[in-house]
């Protein structure tokens, strides 16, 4: 078993966390003695989110599609705060319930930029600090749903499953390398956030807080695995799926109402969330967007 460590004094990058489940783990990481970059495409929300986590917390903007605005957010942290221990790849969006047939290019484009594209510039640009100091710990938020394909979310999940193949790739290639830098891929249910507003419940699979999320990140930090599922049973759901042939698992996700929590999203109590994760600018002016549904990240 590996030991526990301290995260005292440590410094952690995290992307989206101005607000949601990157704020609540920037929150916790304060609170255990880190030094933490607020990254986010909001600058003056990071801001906020920085002043009240207090002295420990800097803000910093960041577009984790844009690979030099990534390195200058990495770069920044580094200079005001130290080199980097951590990264924590959180920042992600969710445009879901219609079938994959009816989802328009930019909608796809968009969420395959912010999900998958932002985690691999900045694992890229973490490895390149990590690997000469043999050290360090990234941290991928990947979803429940990377571990299944869920109706209303098909191009959510392929970028959700895809973080997870990546993340457990280049962790294969750390163990090759023999080079001690951990990583871990998270995978939460639907969390208490404006990402997950409008979703149905469903059986046997609660709402989760964003700092139950946190939570368990800092436990990962702590005592490193990279399997980190929220709440910590789904992991054993997942396995339980896996050893059913497929009709088993689809009448399981049946049962669980699994198929429909994508699918049955209320776009109208989602659409201030939507407009905001569609458009490069954060405050969601979508004047020029292809599709008027009036319809933001973690």
């Amino acid at each position: 078993m590996k030991e526990t460590s301290s995260l005292q004094g440590k410094v952690v990058a995290i992307t989206g966390a101005a607000r949601g489940i990157g704020r609540a783990t920037a929150e916790a990481l304060v609170g255990e003695g880190a030094r933490v970059g607020i990254g986010d495409l909001d600058f003056e929300l990071a801001q906020r989110t920085a002043d009240a986590l207090g002295e420990r917390a800097r803000a910093f903007a960041v577009d984790v599609v844009d690979k030099d605005s990534f390195a200058g957010f990495v770069e920044a942290v580094e200079r005001e705060l130290g080199p980097l221990d951590v990264l924590v790849n959180n920042a992600g969006i969710m445009l879901v319930g219609w079938p994959f047939a009816d989802e328009d290019d930019e909608t796809t484009r968009r969420m395959v930029d912010v999900n998958l594209h932002g985690v691999l510039n900045g694992t890229k640009l973490a490895l390149e600090r990590m690997r000469p100091r043999r050290a360090g710990h990234i941290v991928n938020v990947s979803s429940q749903a990377g571990n299944g394909g869920f109706p209303g979310g098909a191009t959510y999940c392929a970028t959700k499953f895809a973080v997870r193949g990546f993340s457990e790739a280049v962790r294969n290639e750390l163990l090759l390398e023999e080079l001690p830098i951990e990583v871990s891929c998270v995978m939460p249910t639907v969390v208490n956030t404006e990402l997950g507003a409008g979703l149905p419940d469903t059986r046997g699979v609660k709402l989760v807080e964003p700092g139950e999320v946190a939570a368990e990140v800092v436990r990962a930090l702590r005592r490193p695995r990279f399997d980190v599922h929220v709440p910590r049973y789904t992991g054993a759901i997942n396995a339980l799926a896996g050893m059913l042939p497929r009709r088993g698992r689809e009448a399981l996700g049946r049962f669980l109402k699994a198929d429909q929590i994508l699918w049955g999203a209320d776009h109208r109590s989602r659409s201030a969330y939507e407009a905001r994760a569609q458009a490069s600018d954060p405050t969601g002016d979508r004047s020029d967007s292809p599709r008027d549904r009036s319809e933001s990240p973690v």
